[in-house]
């Protein structure tokens, strides 16, 4: 199994747990909690494009490794002291990290990702993974718009603008790939970046298309049901009342018959005294 180390420099560009996180040593659980669940949420397997899924998973399951060892006291005492930790312990996050993340959060919405990405974009951390994106793919537009979360070709004048105040203040270096590129390129990226997002819109109204006539079908059965509920109620009350007037018929007739039987036994009473 990789070192862990080795994979946050990989995918992050260091090995210090801290700096992956964006925070530092002295912060508290819930400001730790706080880091992970935002540069989390930015690789979450399931809300990224198919073609970064893989990469995204493996970026996920580190970051999980390490809230797992920071969030621990004991961990995260050894880790700081030594800058050791129990690799050992870690396998069972590293296989289980959907899990693992569900029982720290709750579920992603779409409004999760649009709120987060309102305070992602113009932030510090965007300027960093922006900045890395450039040096990894060596001025290369077409992969920056690839790694960095929530880009599309209409973010490509305001990242422009960044990249060339940091290649001012030489904080990254000159690339020709992005300083001269050819306008052919950008023209084939603006047109795949169009196709992939008028598929995106014909998927969603197909999406929107399903769930309507999901919910219809639903509120049809729902329909259906309630009138052979309403139904049956009839038809309990109709024989309920047809038991109510039989029944007082059949008490009706049974009080007259005593009653002329009484009047019957009365008269031969009577015929029988006159005869004595």
């Amino acid at each position: 199994m990789t070192d862990l180390l080795d994979l946050c420099e990989k995918y992050f560009g260091s090995r210090n747990f801290y700096e992956v996180l964006n925070i530092s040593q002295d912060a508290d659980d819930k400001q730790v909690k706080k880091a992970y669940h935002k540069l989390s949420l930015l690789v979450h397997p399931d809300r990224v494009e198919e073609h970064v899924k893989a990469e995204a998973t493996e970026k996920f399951k580190v970051l999980g490794r390490i809230h797992s060892i920071l969030s621990d006291s004991d961990k995260r005492k050894i880790y700081n002291e030594s800058g050791q930790y129990d690799e050992e312990s870690e396998e069972v996050i590293m296989r289980n990290w959907a899990d693992y993340w569900k029982t720290l959060f709750k579920p992603i919405t779409e409004e999760t990702i649009s709120n987060y990405e309102k305070s992602y974009k113009g932030s510090e951390t965007e300027i960093k993974d922006l900045k890395k994106a450039y040096i990894d793919g060596k001025g290369d537009m077409d992969y920056i718009l690839v790694v960095v979360p929530f880009s599309n070709c209409e973010e490509e004048p305001r990242y422009h603008a960044i990249i060339n105040k940091l290649i001012e203040a030489g904080e990254v270096p000159e690339y020709k790939a992005f300083t001269e590129e050819s306008k052919k390129k950008k023209l084939r990226r603006e047109r795949k970046w169009a196709k992939e997002a008028m598929e995106a819109e014909r998927l969603n109204k197909m999406q929107q298309i399903e769930d309507e006539e999901n919910a219809a079908a639903n509120n049809l059965a729902l329909a259906i049901q309630n009138r052979n509920r309403e139904r049956a109620e009839q038809s309990n009350n109709f024989f309920d009342s047809l038991i109510d007037k039989y029944a007082k018929k059949a008490s009706t007739k049974s009080t007259a018959t005593k009653k002329t039987a009484k009047r019957t036994t009365s008269v031969q009473n009577l015929k029988r005294k006159r005869k004595t």
